[in-house]
Parts: structure tokens; sequence; C-alpha cells
């Protein structure tokens, strides 16, 4: 472990290269890695790993768009793509990655194929967090781990298709073989983790969840919705509201931040920007501090699960969601955003280049 200075904090961290893929791949020789469900995170963690050289199987209930997508990804009915049932019984190591109200559907089913010595595999705190409301209570003699890739699952592979890697937390709930934290480490390597940091389930769901309905999406989404309606009731147009709002943001500023980080882009923006972010900084920041207080209690009481576990396991939620997404993606700002988008220098030689093969095909 390679311990990093966090701003004065000391963290231990494993890196690829201290915990390499060949190591990995030497302790994982003799598993089949089960990856059920190929919706949001199946499909990176398995297409990563059959590169890497692991031997891995997809479960997918047969039928629909994420069983296609499977095959698609060239895993073949009856060789390599099963029932979900059928791939955990066939695999060592079960990467249990459908939805957090699927798991608690499935898991009856799943539970009479853990066989002794198995590793059950996360990545989401969630259904081993909050057992009281999920009711999944692994048998105590297989290891039960986690691996969390900070990122989408479609990051998780375009990074590795790029050879950067994702970061990713990591922890051991049950150590049923006394090699759980190694088969965890190897496993993470094999899905294309940059480095590795501890966590432990209850962290890492609690701070997940924080981040979900906070600054990765539902504080974001607030933020830049205030922010754009202000400046539409002022008078400014959509696409000047818009490009102050999001594209500025997301096509550069938080890019140099990604970079360099926030103080090195309030160093090299203009001197008014860079004043009046100093300034307001802190007024944001102890104006939503009470929200995020509330926000974490949420979800460490379990309230927030429940309202996920409710909603997601009514039987008109699809419709419901789509109701909602559709409200969102018909609001002026971001029909602006998708105007702003198609607008864009890259899109427009696109659309210029369609268009002349077009005319060509004709």
């Amino acid at each position: 472990m390679a311990k990093i200075d966090f701003g004065g904090i000391l963290e231990e961290v494993i890196t690829s290269e201290e915990f390499t893929l060949e190591k990995a791949q030497e302790v994982l020789k003799d598993e089949t890695v089960a990856v059920l469900g190929y919706g949001v995170q199946g499909p990176g963690q398995a297409l990563n790993m059959r590169d890497n050289g692991f031997r891995v199987i997809v479960g997918q209930r047969e039928g629909g768009s994420s069983w296609q997508r499977a095959i698609d990804d060239g895993f073949v009915p009856g060789e390599t793509l099963f029932s979900p049932k059928e791939a955990a019984e066939r695999a060592s190591i079960i990467q249990y990655l459908i939805s957090d109200a699927g798991q608690v559907a499935l898991w009856p089913e799943i539970k009479t194929c853990l066989k002794k010595g198995d590793a059950l595999y996360f990545s989401h705190g969630f259904s081993i967090t909050y057992k009281e409301q999920t009711d999944v209570v692994p048998p105590p003699d297989v290891d039960v781990v986690l691996v969390a890739p900070k990122g989408s699952g479609r990051t998780v592979r375009t990074n590795f298709l790029a050879g950067s890697g994702i970061n990713s937390s990591y922890a051991v709930f049950q150590d049923a073989t006394g090699h759980a934290l190694e088969r965890t480490l190897a496993v993470g390597i094999a899905i294309g983790s940059g480095y590795l940091f501890p966590t432990t389930f209850e962290k890492e769901v609690y701070s997940d969840l924080t981040g979900e309905r906070g600054v990765l999406m539902g504080c974001l989404a607030g933020v830049m919705e205030a922010q754009y309606g202000v400046l539409r009731k002022q008078g400014h147009t959509p696409s000047e509201a818009f490009n102050e709002t999001v594209e500025e943001l997301t096509q550069s500023l938080i890019r140099l931040v990604a970079e360099n980080g926030m103080d090195w882009m309030f160093a090299n923006c203009s001197t008014t920007a860079q004043r009046g972010a100093l300034d307001w900084a802190p007024k944001f920041r102890d104006a939503v501090a009470p929200l995020f207080d509330d926000l974490y209690q949420s979800v460490v009481t379990g309230k927030e699960t429940k309202r996920v576990l409710e909603a997601n396991s009514a039987p008109d939620y699809r419709e419901r969601l789509n109701k909602e997404l559709d409200v969102l993606g018909n609001s002026e700002m971001w029909k602006a955003g998708a105007a702003v988008r198609a607008l864009r220098p890259e899109n427009r030689k696109k659309e210029m280049y369609d268009c002349s093969q077009y005319h060509q095909d004709k």
C-alpha cells in the first residue's frame, strides 16, 4: 500500500503498479466470475475483465435489450451468457450488479446458488448496509466484498479503452476464506481500476447516496435550473442563459478543475471572475450546508433507501419515471441545451458529413 498525502491527511491506496494485472491474473487463475446484470455497471466491468484475460460469464434475463446487448458484445448464450441463476451456480465470484431494487427481488433465488468459498461481490453497499429493508443476508461461509468504481458504468469502459482507468473504493464485509482481501483487490484491478482506496460498505453507500443527490446530480441540476431561471426572468435569451449556466461549465471550466484543481482555475481566470468567485463561494457553501446535513441524515437513517425501494417496486414505476424525465427533457432549459450542443463545431461538421453522404448515396 502507498501512503498518499490528501491535504495533510495520509491515506493508504493500492495502485495498479503495486498490485499488478499479472498478480491479479495469478490470484484469479482458477476463478470464474459471473456478472449478474448487464445494464449499468455490468457491461463495463465484464468487458474489461474479459479483455484483461479473466474467465467471465454473464447472467441476464433472456430477452430484452440487455440480453441482446450482451450478445452484441460477444457473450454467447449457453457458453458465456446464461440466466442469472445458472451463471451464479457456475461461478466462484458472483458480481451482483443489478439494480438495488432488483437485488432485493432476485436475492431469494441467488442465495441458493452460493457455495462454500464463493465470493459475493457488490459495487454498492446498499443491499448489505440496509439489510433490514432488503433482507440480503449472505451465508457465513462466503466472502462478501465490494469494489465501487467512482464513475458511471460507461466511464469504467471508456476510461479503460483510453488507458487511464478509474478510481474505485474497496471493502471486505465478510472474510470466510481468509483470502477475501486478495480476491477483492484482484477483481478491482481486473475491472480496470487506476487506484483503489479502502472504505466500508456503510461509508460507501452513505457517501454515494449523498453524492448522487448532492453535487453530482441533484444539487447540480437544481442549481443550474435556479441560475438559468434567474437569467431568463431578467430578459436574457435561452442561448445566453444556457451558455452561462451549463455550456461554459461543462465544456471549459470543469475540465480545468479536473486537470489542475479549483485553486488553479481561480488563479487563471480574469480578476473580475476571480474576485466574484472568491467572495460568493462561501455564501453558497453556507447556504447549502444545512441541506447537506439533512441529506446525510436522511441517507444514514434509511429514509432515502426506503423511498428508492418503494418507488422502484411500484408496478407503474417505469411509466412514472418516464413522465418525470420527459418533464425535465422538455423544459426550456434542456431544449436550449440540445440546440446549443447541436451547434458545437464538432456536431456541425458531423451533420454536414452525414448530409453529404446522404446526397452521395442518392
